[in-house]
């Protein structure tokens, strides 16, 4: 018998990936306000001066650091679960 997923029961979330220099996975971060930790972390790339960035997360990564002048690219992604 085929199960039947209701499209009321899937439910979409939005992480912060943040791909530093030399690295080939991205650290997926998991947190209250993506878009604010989008945003902050734009600026932090922006600065002239390397920042030391500390955030606590919502995912399986519980804390995470790492320098500004490291991150080679961010992106937001919307995905969906259960």
């Amino acid at each position: 018998m085929a199960q039947q997923f209701n499209a009321q029961n899937i439910k979409k979330r939005i992480s912060v990936l943040v791909f530093l220099k030399g690295s080939t996975a991205p650290l997926v971060l998991y947190v209250e306000n993506p878009e604010a930790l989008y945003d902050e972390l734009k600026q932090a790339i922006k600065s002239p001066t390397a920042l030391l960035i500390e955030r606590e997360t919502l995912g399986p990564l519980k804390k995470v650091c790492f320098i500004s002048n490291q991150i080679a690219s961010l992106a937001l992604q919307e995905e969906q679960y259960m």
